[in-house]
């Protein structure tokens, strides 16, 4: 359980070390919000469970088909936001077309055959 305690805290505080860096240079909270901390961190989550490294290459090659419709996100969100529509909602939306546009692409995907 502590393992679990541990795992979380870590990866809280990067979330949060973020959001404040952030709050102070937009620039350098970008440029750490864009490396991927999330897939970092699972994938050495997964490794250290595991101590195989096959489940993080999967994990990773997974992702790679995903980059282009998670960007779906960071397009829609300024656009609506400039087109006058609240944080709240412009980010329901945008986050929902983000997911609209993951099964489209998983759709496309089954359907050429890539699992």
């Amino acid at each position: 359980m502590s393992y679990y305690i541990i795992k979380l805290v870590i990866t809280a505080l990067l979330i949060v070390l973020i959001s404040e860096i952030a709050k102070r240079n937009s620039l350098m909270g970008a440029m750490l919000a864009a490396i991927p901390l999330v897939s970092i961190l699972a994938m050495t989550w997964m490794y250290i469970d595991t101590n195989d490294s096959k489940n993080a290459v999967a994990f990773s090659n997974s992702i790679i088909w995903l980059i282009v419709p998670s960007m779906t996100l960071f397009i829609f969100f300024p656009i609506l936001i400039k087109k006058g529509l609240s944080f709240y909602p412009s980010m329901a939306i945008s986050i929902l077309m983000t997911i609209l546009a993951y099964y489209s692409v998983i759709f496309f995907l089954d359907k050429l055959g890539i699992k």
